[in-house]
């Protein structure tokens, strides 16, 4: 059984403008000791699913269907109390800005400590023993020093060893890292990523790592959702989704990776917005952006799509290259003719 299981989630929040959908229909499964990617644009919905496993949604937000079990127990409906006692203890998250996840009135130790007071049966003087031990842990200097200092004493590459330090300090069986190296220059990022695969390895924790970096994903990740307009447009192996991708978004994701041999030349970004989510079209989200969209794309969105056993996407172009190989054959209804861009 796998660790955490996400069946058909629908997360929407209710504003005077409408219903927004901010995540529409995901399911997905998260083995122990495993590191899972969710990568996308802003507004993809990566957060969001990670707020709804926490259940820490702003007060329009809902979750208005599917299933998220954590070591089998349900936690949609399950109630705040029981929540409380899953929150940091099975399930830890690491926010994007460590200045705004701490709060500028406590210390470093208070803050530390308060999460071990809370969610075990450690006493002051263990929990402060715990606090030292964990700021060493993630190569905090002097760490007795750090547990009187307040937040903004400290740089953002040590207030993010913090953070991380408090989301390990019960050792949860998950940890979400949303976006966790946003705000960091290349070199701390870099030092950053090597702390969590360390003690990820260490610990044997399974790791939720949001981003929108496909390099972080290809550094970390064991296995790649791939989120667009609330919905996994593709899914697979880090090596599958790399160099194999089988989704025109995933594709143009990848086109807009600099590399060595890009240098001098200008990328080539991902034209166009991202979709109202209050106004969801009938077909694929993402056909209005799409160089390859064909007239299917408009008016049916793909179904789920098994490349092979390790990856599966939602793209009408699978289907199409399908018919062309042979793989699959085509049935135009009555009075309709086949049409290669139909």
């Amino acid at each position: 059984m796998a660790l955490l299981e996400i069946n058909d989630l629908h997360t929407s929040f209710f504003t005077d403008a409408g219903e927004v959908k901010a995540v529409n229909g995901i399911s997905f499964n998260l083995e122990r000791g495993k590191v899972l990617g969710i990568v996308g644009e802003s507004g993809s919905g990566k957060s969001v699913t990670a707020y709804s496993i926490m259940q820490i949604l702003a007060s329009t937000g809902k979750i208005v269907g599917g299933s998220i079990k954590l070591d089998g127990e349900e936690l949609v409906n399950s109630g705040e109390k029981t929540m409380r006692k899953i929150r940091g203890n099975k399930v830890s998250i690491i926010f994007q800005d460590p200045m705004t996840s701490l709060n500028p009135t406590h210390t470093i130790g208070h803050q530390i400590m308060e999460s071990i007071l809370l969610h075990t049966d450690r006493n002051k003087k263990e929990a402060y023993a715990r606090a030292v031990e964990m700021l060493r842990l993630v190569n905090i200097n002097e760490p007795e020093k750090r547990m009187k200092q307040y937040p903004h004493e400290l740089s953002g590459g040590m207030r993010q060893r913090v953070v991380i330090a408090m989301a390990l300090a019960c050792e949860p069986d998950i940890l979400i890292a949303d976006e966790p190296t946003t705000a960091l220059d290349v070199t701390i990022q870099a030092q950053i990523l090597d702390l969590m695969t360390s003690l990820q390895k260490e610990l044997g924790m399974a790791i939720i790592m949001i981003t929108h970096d496909l390099g972080v994903v290809a550094q970390m990740c064991d296995e790649v959702i791939v989120m667009y307009a609330g919905s996994i447009c593709e899914q697979g192996t880090a090596d599958e989704i790399f160099y194999n991708p089988r989704h025109e978004y995933t594709k143009g994701l990848m086109r807009s990776i600099p590399t060595a041999n890009t240098f001098g030349q200008r990328l080539q970004p991902i034209t166009g917005t991202p979709i109202d989510l209050l106004n969801m079209p009938a077909g694929c989200p993402f056909a209005p952006r799409c160089d390859a969209a064909m007239k299917v794309c408009i008016k049916c969105k793909a179904e789920r799509m098994q490349i092979n056993d390790d990856h599966a996407a939602a793209c009408w172009m699978n289907v199409k290259s399908g018919v062309e190989s042979g793989e699959i054959e085509f049935a135009p209804a009555d009075g309709e003719e086949k049409s290669e861009n139909e």
